[in-house]
């Protein structure tokens, strides 16, 4: 019988879900940066975004359902969600219960912070272990500081991480190789230019990669946004890492769209027109809530309602 699950679990696809697209900027659209990967009985969440906790209930995943998370840098945007994550997944909910620690895996610091962050909730730990009696075992963390390499393998699932640029101060920075059952997918984090991502993603199924579009007459009111802007890669050097490596689909996250008097939830069409300077092949604007669901030699993508909106072999 265990054989059997096993084989079965093997068989099943690997699923990857945006739970959000965005940046630091405040879009109700577009939540910060985090990714769900779900393959055999593994559901792998990959940063901590804000509202990773909403997108996670949109989904119906308990929140200790998540089999462990993976931290690309120490950006906010990647990581004011995990407070929350961790402590109300704890919670004597549906949608909570943990009874075992947070698994969580990322850059040297990871494992400070978590030490940290237990410090800080110190007082609200304790009211609910004394209150509640929830179990101390499932507000712990399980943490763990990385390098680059093999870093989880489980049921036939391997992550691996990988250096990208980010900026010269922002180090370590992480990309993510997931592999599993032949199927492979490849998480850029955040990055300028760096063809080392092209080389993770020679072969892959699916290529997600970071994109900054930022207004040139904003950065005039704002200089500081050229520094931002130095630290991200431009929709045209993200096609020529596309064409590099050329996946079977490519698909933008983390989008940064700011433009001088638009809303905050601009819908990123430029951003396709200039990557078609650069690269040809398939390619997704990605959204809160879309799924790519890899099987049988194709990856499809699947909108917010759960619709197929494109196949890519």
């Amino acid at each position: 019988v265990c054989a059997l699950a096993l084989q079965q679990a093997m068989a099943a696809p690997l699923n990857v879900t945006l739970l959000g697209t965005g940046s630091p900027v405040p879009s109700n659209v577009r939540f910060s940066q985090s990714i769900l990967v779900e393959a055999g009985q593994d559901k792998l969440v990959f940063d901590l975004g804000r509202s990773v906790t909403i997108r996670l209930a949109q989904l119906g995943i308990p929140f200790k359902d998540v089999t462990a998370s993976f931290i690309t840098h120490f950006h906010s945007d990647h990581l004011v969600g995990l407070p929350d994550l961790w402590l109300t997944g704890w919670l004597p909910t549906p949608f909570g219960s943990r009874t075992e620690p947070m698994t969580i895996y990322g850059p040297k610091g990871t494992v400070a912070m978590t030490r940290h962050l237990s410090e800080a909730f110190a007082e609200d730990i304790r009211i609910r272990i004394a209150d509640e009696k929830l179990p101390p075992k499932g507000i712990a963390f399980d943490a763990h500081d990385i390098r680059p390499g093999v870093v989880y393998q489980h049921g036939g699932v391997k992550v691996s991480a990988f250096e990208s640029h980010h900026g010269d101060l922002i180090d370590p920075n992480y990309g993510y190789t997931i592999e599993y059952d032949g199927k492979k997918v490849v998480i850029s984090s955040d990055t300028t230019y760096d063809e080392r991502v092209a080389a993770q993603a020679k072969g892959a199924d699916l290529l997600l990669h970071e994109v900054a579009d930022i207004d040139p007459a904003l950065i005039k009111n704002f200089p500081r946004l050229k520094e931002v802007e130095a630290h991200h890669t431009s929709p045209e050097e993200a096609g020529r890492i596309f064409s590099l490596a050329r996946p079977k689909l490519a698909a933008f996250t983390h989008i940064i769209v700011v433009k001088a008097n638009a809303p905050l939830d601009l819908d990123p069409t430029e951003v396709r027109t200039r990557t078609r300077k650069t690269y040809s092949g398939p390619l997704a604007i990605g959204e809160d809530l879309m799924r790519f669901e890899i099987d049988g030699g194709e990856v499809k993508v699947l909108d917010a309602q759960r619709k197929v909106v494109s196949t890519a072999q």
